[in-house]
This record gives structure tokens, C-alpha cells and sequence, in this order.
């Protein structure tokens, strides 16, 4: 039997212009034969028009000649909440508007995976995220 080499995908969040390769870039890649510093310039020119720091979820697409492809994502739904309120949703209850909710939703729709779902569900999603974190959705 002949063993068949298929591509790998690895899923990582990485500060938009901060790739390094150390961890989590360094040995998600270097266990994989790719090497890391190609994956951080590539990442870093690519996310050099972000706001510095904004976590940037990726999917690495490395094929079995070690050669590797990149998707970048839209912030996680989380940090665009808390980046909405202000990052501080510990000490009082805290409220998010539809509004918001819907601008949000927006900013997720960009994604390649997320684009066919439309923005109402897309927005359902944003509020159940919103919830587990404690935050009140109002009108």
C-alpha cells in the first residue's frame, strides 16, 4: 500500500503585523516541515494595513511539498464585543445594542465561510456569543 499525502490545514490567531516565530506560529509550522519565518513576513505584509495587535484567526493550508497558502479571517465575534464595549465587560452589566449587533454581523460577513449565510444569521450567532459573555442585547 502506498500512503497518500494530502494537504494539512492549521488554524491559528495571530496579532495582525506581529507574526514571530515563536509560539503559536513556531511550532504549528515547524512540526509541519514549514518554516516559520517564511509564514511571518508573508503574514505581517499582508496584515500590515490592520490595526496593529487586532488577533487575526488564520487557516494555513501547507501541501505535502511543504509549500503553504494563507486565509485571513475577520476578528473573532468576542474581541468585537469587547472592543464595542470598550474591552471592559467584568465589572457592571453590560449592554450591547442591535445596532451594534448588525455592524458587527457586517464586519463577519466578509469572511469566505460566513458570506452565504446572510446577515440575520450571522447576527443570531453575534447575540449568542454576546449572552455567554454576560452581555444584554437591547433594542
Amino acid at each position: 500500500m502506498s500512503k497518500v499525502l494530502t494537504a494539512q490545514l492549521v488554524k491559528i490567531v495571530v496579532p495582525a503585523g506581529k507574526a514571530t516565530p515563536t509560539p503559536p506560529v513556531g511550532p504549528a509550522l515547524g512540526a509541519r516541515g514549514v518554516k516559520a519565518m517564511d509564514f511571518c513576513k508573508e503574514f505581517n505584509a499582508k496584515t500590515s494595513e490592520y490595526i496593529q495587535s487586532i488577533p487575526i484567526p488564520t487557516l494555513i493550508k501547507i501541501s505535502p511539498d511543504r509549500t503553504f497558502t494563507f486565509q485571513i479571517r475577520t476578528p473573532p465575534v468576542s474581541y468585537l464585543i469587547k472592543k464595542t464595549l470598550n474591552g471592559d465587560i467584568n465589572n457592571e452589566k453590560k449592554q450591547i445594542t442591535l445596532k451594534h449587533i448588525y455592524e458587527i454581523a457586517k464586519i463577519k460577513s466578509l469572511d469566505q465561510d460566513l458570506n452565504s449565510l446572510g446577515l440575520k444569521r450571522i447576527s443570531k450567532s453575534i447575540i449568542g456569543t454576546a449572552k455567554s459573555l454576560g452581555v444584554e442585547v437591547v433594542p
